[in-house]
């Protein structure tokens, strides 16, 4: 009995010291460096066990120690920093109707390589997950030596079940229950089965950790692409709802007669705010969609048709406000150029239909990380086995990508 009860209590000071390994390691990944007398009081932990943490993480190549670069903390020496290093890393995939992008980013955020390429026409998931690979051989190539690639995230313009990655609804894909998450890990083998996420969720979560959001608990992000999702953070967690289907923004009934959506219902709210309604309002020919971006560049004032657009965007921001109560809403895709265009109508649809109070306290703004949000978002979305258990998730990582995806 004595035996069993010294192996738990063994085991038991296993799982504590792992799990700080892992929130060192989450610490010093979001901010990039920290000094350790930061690391000491974000955790309360003493030096000498963030020395050895710190240490453990410097043998296993995730972080190494550096001259101190702030202020003194105290009486004493200035305390050392400590740098992530990207040497593990990630690949992470923005798929959007339009267009494809695969990065390798490292620990602490960093973006290591790109690849961008079209997405095949008719949007067929197999096709898809041809083309993602090819875009993964790209970002590899020059990988460094012993690096070790610890997952694989993908952001996805639809609503996803978390516990498998089947895509239950895309509508702008055009994808009813696809299994993507196994189409894509057939495909990629010994890389591991890829982590799918919605694409509003992922540029909240970005937006929450390294950008416009940083410090704020309370956070919208509009991803406004072909459709219109939303992901939410409350307090500083992400709103999921019973199924993990929440934030599906678009789709919220806007227009009783309005135009049919892609989801099949008639007048939501992204037919009106959406890239085909952007497209109508300045000219972009349907077949030319893929290059509204584009097309909004050249746009230096808001004609009357798109001012109408700018109007039912700042309409619909109001019904937001008054129900979710953010700190911040940030617009994301094509409405991070639509905005600007537009933030005088925006701006007085919200004096009109938001109440004052949460009026009061919002701010509407730009992504910090621009067009990047989402890829970062599924980037911060691998990590997470790795930042949970360090030592457990780098004795599964693949050491030699190139070889697996040649494979």
């Amino acid at each position: 009995m004595a035996s069993a009860g010294r192996a738990g209590v063994g085991t038991n000071q296993e799982d504590v010291r792992r799990h700080n390994l892992g929130t060192v390691l989450g610490h010093v990944h979001r901010a990039g460096r920290l000094s350790r007398a930061e690391l000491t009081t974000r955790m309360g932990l003493n030096r000498s066990t963030i020395a050895g943490l710190v240490t453990e993480l410097e043998s296993l190549g995730l972080a190494e120690q550096a001259k101190p670069s702030g202020a003194r903390i105290g009486a004493g020496r200035p305390s050392v920093d400590v740098k992530a290093k990207p040497g593990a890393y990630v690949l992470a995939v923005d798929l959007r109707v339009d267009g494809l992008t695969v990065a390798r980013v490292g620990l602490g955020g960093v973006v290591l390589a790109r690849a961008t390429g079209p997405v095949p026409p008719g949007h067929d998931p197999e096709a898809i997950s041809t083309s993602v690979v090819e875009l993964m051989r790209l970002v590899v190539k020059d990988v460094e030596p012993g690096s070790a690639l610890v997952g694989v995230g993908v952001g996805i313009p639809g609503i996803i079940r978390a516990e498998d990655g089947l895509v239950r609804l895309a509508p702008n894909l055009g994808w009813r229950d696809v299994p993507f998450a196994k189409i894509l890990s057939a495909r990629i083998g010994g890389l591991g089965v890829p982590v799918l996420g919605n694409d509003a969720d992922l540029g909240a979560l970005a937006e929450h950790l390294r950008g416009a959001g940083v410090g704020v608990e309370d956070l919208v992000y509009l991803s406004g692409e072909v459709g219109v999702g939303a992901g939410v953070i409350v307090s500083g967690h992400k709103l999921e709802g019973a199924g993990g289907y929440a934030g599906e923004i678009g789709h919220l009934p806007f227009v009783p007669d309005g135009r049919l959506c892609h989801c099949g219902a008639y007048g939501c709210w992204e037919t009106e705010i959406g890239a085909e309604a952007i497209a109508l309002a300045i000219g972009c020919p349907p077949e030319r969609l893929g290059a509204l971006g584009e097309y909004l560049d050249g746009v230096h004032e808001a004609s009357p048709d798109l001012r109408v657009v700018g109007r039912a965007l700042g309409r619909g921001l109001a019904g937001v406000v008054n129900m979710l109560n953010p700190r911040v809403i940030v617009l994301g895709g094509y409405l991070r150029s639509l905005f600007p265009l537009v933030h005088v109508d925006v701006e007085a649809e919200l004096e009109i239909h938001a109440l004052t109070a949460p009026r009061e306290l919002v701010r509407v703004t730009l992504p910090g990380l621009g067009g990047d949000s989402v890829l970062h978002g599924a980037a911060e979305l691998a990590f997470e086995p790795l930042l949970a258990d360090p030592v457990g998730r780098l004795a599964a990582a693949c050491h030699d990508a190139e070889e697996a995806l040649a494979g």
